[in-house]
């Protein structure tokens, strides 16, 4: 049934992009409709809670098809509620995403989320600035719910159109060979290196999660076969977990998809695909850099052998198993490079991905072994799907709040008047919303939520549009190693059997570059204009690279503490200088 299910959640979302223009009120609540099966039913057992939650599921998809279906009528109505019955509908709308929200993340974002309602509904009574002037309940509500301003608006798109194909395509890469074939370059390239096996893990998290868009999914999968590699060559729990967390959530900011973030950045910015991609490889690049760098380090104070050369992958076998991503790749690129949207390019990538699962290194055509991947590229494309809709169904309704109610402006201006119309104290307030907005939801709708709020107000500071963009991307990531949340330290410190604290404390060492590159590139805008001003951004370039070597050294090497600090204190005036 769940294969099934899957199915219909790629065939749907697949056929928009080739069906033309499908209105929003009807994608979009259909996209709802798919999601919620797998959140309240999958993996369900208890016959009660069942058919409790069988009953939530059929009530959401009959309202998602309410709105889907009368469409054209409730476009007419311009987010204007006209009858009970609406009323009700709308009410079953936003207290099913509630939920579907608490069972994907928890209580923080559906709180969030009901705050935001409640401010809307009752924010006339707050006194001062902060208040707004009331909104009729009908037309409140029905903008969140029948209209495009809430539910249904534009961070609802991008799940539809670009989060959920790029997910589809990394769940048929991940089924078949490619795997394989990330981990198989990155031992072949680092296995003979001092630290092998954690500059293996580097590298194929690095491949892995610009497809995943999932870091937790990134140590999940490449870490089930680098983790057990690191602690049979003797690696310190603590450092193998951390290598593995930090590498996987690096992934995300890697190009050329970044986790599909660089197609979310082009919908928001308007600003050409390639220029993304370009502005964001050499921060990226520094970013593992820094990760290499400080796995160098540590090998010096664990004394870390190399992958022993017999464990090597012959030339033959990298090769062939790398065609298995490399094919699906050039594809999505060549078909991008033509013209074509990134989502029609990634739908042909995902029939290349398709065929090749029927093909392997060991007998090479193998039609059941096929079947069986496409089964479970099914079912992860539905759960991944359903898991990250949900969350981004929820933040829309933060999104509309403050667009109704003209809150996002406001707080536009509280981060403005709190900075003093400083940049750096308005980064940092930036910064900490993101870690505070990361623990509890992907760094993608993360991204989305502080970009709203606060980009505006970096902007009108001075700093570019897409400048902003990328450093709010990069912070929104700062949860995933830093506590107290870190989702992806608590998997890697689970599957070694370490305590977490330990593991965050090393990945924080390692993933330096995480904290202070953003800042880098406000310091240094050169380094995201490498299309532009070459030279300025190499300079740039080895510029942050050498302060952030210094920063390593300071807090991971065992020398003087005077050495350290004089190393952190001249890495810190070369990053800002």
């Amino acid at each position: 049934m769940w294969i099934v299910f899957g199915f219909i959640s790629i065939a749907f979302h697949i056929l928009l992009i080739f069906s033309g223009l499908v209105p929003n009120l009807i994608s979009r609540p259909l996209h709802l409709a798919l999601i919620l099966p797998w959140i309240f039913l999958y993996n369900q057992k208890t016959n009660l809670y069942f058919i409790m939650n069988l009953l939530i599921v059929l009530i959401g998809i009959f309202s998602c098809f309410y709105i889907a279906v009368f469409s054209n009528e409730l476009m007419d109505q311009y987010g204007l509620i006209e009858n009970k019955f609406q009323l009700i509908i709308s009410l079953i709308l936003i207290l099913i995403v509630l939920e579907t929200a608490r069972r994907s993340v928890g209580w923080p974002l559906p709180t969030v989320s009901f705050l935001a309602i409640l401010y809307g509904v009752f924010g006339n009574y707050v006194p001062g600035e902060f208040g707004h002037p009331g909104l009729p309940l009908n037309s409140f509500m029905g903008t969140l719910t029948i209209a495009e301003g809430g539910l249904w608006g534009p961070l609802t798109g991008v799940s539809v159109s670009i989060v959920s194909i790029f997910v589809i395509f990394g769940s048929f890469l991940n089924s078949g060979e490619a795997g394989l074939g990330f981990m198989n370059i990155a031992t072949a390239f680092a296995g003979k290196l001092r630290g092998g096996a954690a500059k293996v893990s580097v590298i194929s998290s690095a491949l892995f999660g610009s497809i995943s868009g999932s870091a937790s999914a990134n140590v999940a999968s490449t870490g089930m076969v680098t983790l057990p590699a690191m602690i049979k060559l003797n690696y310190p729990k603590k450092l193998a977990a951390a290598v593995e967390a930090v590498a996987s959530s690096g992934g995300q900011i890697m190009p050329p998809l970044m986790g599909a973030g660089a197609f979310v950045m082009v919908e928001l910015t308007g600003v050409p695909y390639d220029k993304i991609i370009i502005a964001a490889l050499l921060p990226a690049i520094l970013f593992f850099f820094t990760v290499w760098v400080g796995i160098n380090f540590y090998c010096r104070i664990y004394n870390l052998k190399p992958i022993e050369s017999d464990k090597l992958p012959e030339i033959k076998r990298v090769f062939i198993t790398s065609l298995f991503f490399l094919i699906p790749f050039f594809i999505l690129l060549f078909f991008m490079y033509l013209g074509f949207t990134p989502q029609y390019a990634a739908s042909i990538s995902i029939l290349s991905a398709f065929l090749l699962l029927f093909f392997n290194i060991e007998n090479f055509f193998n039609f059941k072994l096929g079947v069986n991947r496409f089964y479970e590229a099914c079912i992860a494309s539905g759960r991944q799907i359903s898991l990250i809709g949900s969350i981004i169904i929820c933040a829309s309704i933060i999104i509309g709040v403050l667009s109704m109610t003209g809150l996002g402006v406001k707080l536009t201006s509280l981060i403005i008047s709190l900075s003093g119309n400083n940049i750096w104290p308005a980064l940092i307030l930036t910064g900490v919303a993101c870690l505070l907005l990361g623990m509890e939801v992907p760094t993608t709708a993360a991204y989305v939520i502080c970009v709203s709020v606060a980009g505006p107000a970096l902007v009108d500071m001075g700093l570019e549009l897409l400048q902003v963009h990328l450093f709010v991307f990069w912070f929104a990531l700062l949860s995933t190693i830093t506590p107290p949340v870190c989702g992806t330290v608590f998997i890697a410190s689970g599957m070694v059997s370490e305590n977490w604290l330990k593991v965050s404390l090393t990945s924080m060492s390692l993933g330096i570059g995480l904290y202070f590159i953003p800042l880098g590139m406000i310091a240094n805008e050169a380094i995201i204009k490498l299309d532009t001003e070459f030279l300025y951004a190499i300079i740039a370039f080895v510029k942050i690279a050498i302060s952030l070597v210094m920063l390593s050294y300071a807090l991971i090497t065992k020398s003087l503490i005077f050495l350290r600090l004089l190393a952190f204190g001249l890495g810190l005036v070369l990053m800002f200088v």
